[in-house]
């Protein structure tokens, strides 16, 4: 197994738009824990799980300092609609682009019924109160991801 070139590393920038088309910058949050999630759409059954999952949980983030932000290159209309059918908690960030998806190297090129395409892997990067990634989750499986982030984030607080 490579190690990810990311990890340990500050994350790439890159100016975002949120679902209120408001500018998004990941370096304002610098100082505090941040969980960034990339997911390949919106409305999509297992995107609205891990989304309503992580909204079920976001006590426990909060308790532990971190903001959350998921990731998509979904529009800001789409991020709105989402977040308010679900009743979200946390933003959404748009990166219709890709560039942002690039590079995080979330944007892969996958295979369904024979068929390759290019998309985001669902991914998650733990990014430190020192502004560096510390722990990355690549090919996501929803079932526990959260508990398992969690128990990360736990981890490597203690460690600090």
């Amino acid at each position: 197994m490579a190690i990810d070139e990311l990890l340990n590393q500050p994350p790439p920038m890159c100016i975002l738009e949120d679902a209120d088309g408001k500018e998004f910058n990941l370096e304002s949050h610098k100082g505090q824990p941040i969980v960034l999630y990339f997911y390949p759409k919106d409305n999509t059954s297992g995107c609205t799980k891990q989304a309503c999952d992580l909204r079920d949980q976001m006590a426990e983030f909060k308790r532990r300092n971190c903001v959350v932000f998921g990731v998509s290159k979904d529009g800001a209309t789409s991020h709105q609609r989402f977040s308010s059918k679900f009743d979200l908690n946390f933003p959404l960030l748009s990166d219709p682009t890709g560039a942002f998806c690039e590079s995080f190297n979330v944007w892969k090129q996958k295979s369904m019924y024979g068929k390759l395409y290019f998309g985001i892997e669902r991914s998650t990067f733990y990014i430190d109160d020192s502004f560096i990634i510390r722990h990355i989750w690549r090919k996501v499986k929803v079932p526990e991801h959260w508990d398992h982030v969690l128990k990360t984030i736990d981890s490597l607080q203690q460690k600090n």
